[in-house]
């Protein structure tokens, strides 16, 4: 018999399927997110869904080395992914070179996102919206969700140092501020 240490490198022969409900959620009073696949299950990516309550704004940001995928389930979100001919604080209003600007994403709208590309997302309606995200490589996005969850749990205004102190942590350049009542 072979110890393995580690990282478990055998080949997979078996998939896995997480029925609706299923995989690890974790939660404030506004907000969650459910783990669907983790790095333990793929060393590809990892998959959430999000629940994005009203007024919540990630910020626009990006990712030195992540590339992600958001695909809206239910509800609305504003979103954008491109890189502006002029950074300001409200990235609604940003517009790139070749003229996109912020789209109003509804059920079924994919939105990818490829490393060093700016990117935002925020509800704006009156009711949560629902997404899938996934995230590649995988596990760097787990503990960042499971951090700032935690931060955000008591749902008063987050500590911008935290947030920011997180976010340098995870590869995540801030350019415009996280908001809670967008």
């Amino acid at each position: 018999m072979t110890e393995l240490t580690g990282l478990d490198t055998r080949p997979r022969t078996e998939g896995l399927i997480v029925p609706p409900g299923g995989g690890k959620a974790i939660h404030t009073a506004a907000q969650q997110v459910t783990f669907k696949v983790t790095g333990e299950h793929s060393r590809v990516s990892s998959s959430f869904e999000v629940v994005v309550p009203p007024g919540f704004d990630v910020g626009a940001h990006r990712h030195t080395h992540s590339e992600e995928l958001f695909y809206v389930l239910d509800g609305e979100l504003d979103v954008v992914a491109f890189e502006p001919r002029v950074l300001s604080d409200d990235w609604r209003h940003w517009e790139s070179a070749s003229g996109l600007k912020a789209v109003r994403a509804t059920p079924g709208t994919v939105m990818v996102v490829p490393p060093g590309c700016p990117h935002a997302f925020a509800n704006r309606g009156a009711t949560p919206a629902r997404m899938f995200f996934q995230a590649s490589p995988p596990s760097d996005h787990e503990r960042y969700f499971e951090e700032l969850l935690d931060i955000l749990k008591d749902g008063d205004t987050p500590d911008p140092l935290a947030i920011a102190e997180l976010r340098v942590r995870y590869d995540i350049e801030q350019l415009t501020p996280l908001r809670h009542d967008a």
